[in-house]
């Protein structure tokens, strides 16, 4: 690879941030106001919980620039290297501490300039610039413009692009695929339990809303709940190993949890008050991220800000998973405010749940077993594809890889 080094200002129109300032927000609205959280590690932007700018706001709060498709969104400030591609149709204005960069398409092409600030190389020198402030890291605006890209010719820098985003979109494409697999078990619980429409429900009959032999309490009464420890951090040997050890933070977006930031050892495990925590436990955040229900994927702990919960009595675990999750989500809407600011043990006890009899609950577990065991092969692929987008990006960027040689993910898999 043929490459030469340029500054920011050289390969953008123009870096531009947002006003020092918070509009009036709504939970809808003309656009979206753009902030840290919107703007995910891996470079997704996320607008489950964001908040809108109304259309009578919008020019006040877009005079410094308005955002356009290929524009690329930045935290400089408090959480630093995040950044996003803004895609067409996508209606937003920059929110506190983002800024964005408008590449020059003469100069450098939008996704490899994206795929450049994941680099250890732009990571680098995002450190060696880092202002640290008495409450916040920041990123100076004003010398932002002089940090330095390694630019190849405008042909590399779109192939390396192609290739990478190849692994992205059959990422994007999984992860559509893992919704949709997701909704289906979600809507099938509510078919059965929740408009009792279960397979022989015509000749069951329903007294006080409850099919005849079904239970009917709170979480509390049919689940089983387990708390977690965490070993001594300041001894060595009890980190590391080979034992997930599941936090609030390691909470994911889809059903399963894979993996965890830390491990423990054996050692580890024996010496905190949590057990080793088998494949398919539903575990639930009490602390932080409050209120996220996911699976074990393997056998892993799980420290004191998240509860395991397994049955009582005998029905299946999906069941309890599907279960405890529509339950959390309608306690969250009822709750004060639509937010927990922490589970205890006694809020299972306020948690209302319907127990049907074992045999359905065996019945619903066969049924949706095959859309979690497609939604796990689906994420584990998600895994192994960015893994190897990660091994290859910073050999292309670097030019230790000569990009004409590789194949995109689809081309192997062919």
């Amino acid at each position: 690879m043929t490459a030469g080094v340029k500054t920011i200002r050289e390969v953008s129109i123009g870096v531009y941030d947002g006003p020092h300032a918070t509009p009036e927000l709504h939970d809808e609205g003309a656009a979206v106001f753009l902030g840290i959280p919107n703007l995910l590690p891996d470079g997704r932007i996320d607008v489950t919980a964001a908040r809108w700018v109304a259309e009578r706001d919008l020019a006040k709060w877009t005079r410094r620039v308005t955002p356009q498709p290929n524009d690329i969104v930045f935290t400089y400030e408090a959480t630093l290297n995040r950044y996003a591609i803004i895609p067409e149709g996508f209606r937003c204005c920059l929110g506190r501490r983002t800024a964005l960069i408008r590449p020059d398409p003469f100069q450098i092409d939008h996704r490899f300039l994206f795929y450049y600030f994941f680099s250890p190389t732009w990571r680098a020198q995002i450190e060696a610039n880092t202002l640290t402030g008495a409450t916040v890291d920041r990123i100076p605006l004003t010398t932002f413009p002089e940090f330095e890209v390694l630019v190849p010719t405008l042909e590399e820098q779109k192939r390396i692009a192609e290739v990478l985003s190849a692994y992205d979109d059959l990422i994007a494409t999984n992860q559509r695929r893992i919704a949709l697999l997701e909704d289906a078990a979600r809507r099938l619980y509510r078919e059965w339990f929740v408009h009792l429409r279960f397979p022989g429900h015509e000749q069951v009959e329903v007294k006080d809303g409850v099919p005849q032999g079904w239970q009917q309490g709170s979480a509390h009464d049919f689940i089983s709940i387990l708390s977690g420890g965490t070993p001594k951090t300041g001894v060595e040997h009890y980190w590391g190993g080979d034992i997930p050890f599941f936090t609030p933070k390691d909470s994911p977006d889809a059903y399963y949890v894979l993996g965890t930031e830390k491990t423990l050892t054996e050692t580890g495990l024996a010496s905190c008050n949590s057990r080793l925590f088998a494949k398919n436990t539903t575990f639930i955040t009490a602390r932080g991220t409050v209120g996220k229900v996911a699976l074990a994927q393997r056998p892993m702990a799980m420290n004191q800000s998240c509860y395991a919960l397994k049955p009582k009595q005998e029905y299946h675990d999906l069941f309890l998973f599907a279960a405890i999750k529509d339950a959390v989500e309608h306690f969250k809407q009822v709750a004060v405010g639509g937010v927990f600011d922490a589970i205890v043990v006694d809020t299972f006890k306020v948690i209302p749940f319907v127990l049907p009899e074992a045999e359905v609950t065996k019945a619903f577990g066969n049924a949706v077993q095959p859309l979690f065991q497609q939604v796990e092969t689906l994420l584990l692929q998600n895994q192994q594809l960015a893994q190897a987008r990660d091994l290859l990006l910073p050999k292309l960027m670097s030019g230790r890889l000569d990009v004409s040689g590789i194949r995109l993910p689809e081309e192997m898999a062919a």
